[in-house]
């Protein structure tokens, strides 16, 4: 964004100049036209497990960056960020629709959700240890220095995946893939823009940034050790092993603390993440409570 360019500005170049970004994924259907049969050689259970993974990293990213819908420090900052939070709704959508067509709800479905769309009901109506992302995305979002560094790091991590799912042999998973990376790039990079803005600033901005660097850092641990459907997934040219590009992240990262004249940590001892295990925080919970509480009280409801 150059100095005369408005958050409006740079959204609406981000979504295509069309003046859509407000609505978070664009009028277009990404998947119209695409191939949704499960490639030859995949296992469907795989494929919606993984998919399944993704959906719910964007789903609970999305949940918590909507908590700064009216708590932002500047009203453009509030659309920005509430755009970023939409793109991510948008990406969950497709991908939760894309693991309901592998079969993911099975026969978990109750008569009360049987006619709600796969990804509404994987959305709303699974319990938190039922949930596959990532620990970084639920814990709580902390203040704006927080918020940002988070968003830089989750942004960093999921643009180097989709920027690889683009050539996956599932149409679908490329059809996502290659729209969410125009949105990922932008959410990378007002996140950075912001984490030099406040580590670079005052001394109180700087301090509130290195905390949340240093609070976040360790969950950098879980995102680069593949689960055993990645691993399977990567042989049949489908998925990505995270563990392949742990140093471009770390490359992404490390420039923007430097400039941001912040001290980055000692880079933590990759492990399995437990969230992709369906082991979270006792901080999911509450989020989902708010997530889910309309949609379980009266699951029939429309509008």
């Amino acid at each position: 964004m150059n100095d005369t360019e408005t958050v409006y500005d740079a959204l609406d170049q981000a979504h295509g100049g069309e003046g859509q970004w407000a609505f978070g994924t664009g009028f277009d259907d990404p998947l119209a036209g695409v191939d949704t049969t499960v490639p030859d050689g995949v296992d469907a259970a795989d494929l919606g497990a993984y998919c399944l993974m993704l959906g719910d990293d964007a789903l609970v990213l999305s949940q918590r960056l909507t908590e700064w819908a009216t708590r932002s420090p500047e009203l453009e900052e509030e659309v920005a960020v509430a755009n970023c939070a939409l793109d991510l709704l948008g990406q969950a959508r497709l991908l939760l629709g894309r693991a309901g067509t592998c079969g993911v709800l099975g026969r978990s479905r109750s008569l009360a959700t049987e006619s709600i769309p796969d990804e509404d009901a994987l959305a709303y109506f699974r319990a938190p240890d039922e949930f596959r992302n990532h620990v970084l995305v639920e814990v709580d979002g902390g203040d704006f220095a927080q918020t940002m560094v988070r968003l830089l790091i989750a942004s960093a991590y999921r643009l180097a995946v989709f920027t690889r799912l683009r050539d996956s042999r599932d149409p679908v998973l490329s059809a996502i893939a290659a729209k969410g990376v125009h949105e990922l790039t932008y959410h990378r990079d007002y996140a950075a823009r912001w984490v030099l803005r406040l580590g670079d600033g005052t001394a109180e901005s700087h301090r509130r940034a290195a905390v949340a660097v240093d609070a976040l850092w360790p969950l950098l641990a879980d995102l680069f050790t593949a689960t055993e459907v990645e691993t399977r997934l990567t042989g049949a040219g489908v998925a990505v092993d995270p563990g392949g590009f742990e140093v471009e992240v770390r490359e992404v990262l490390g420039t923007v603390l430097t400039r941001a004249t912040l001290d980055a940590p000692e880079w933590p001892v990759a492990r399995p993440s437990p969230g992709r295990a369906g082991s979270h925080t006792p901080e999911l919970a509450p989020l989902l409570a708010e997530l889910q509480g309309l949609a379980r009280e009266h699951p029939a409801a429309t509008w």
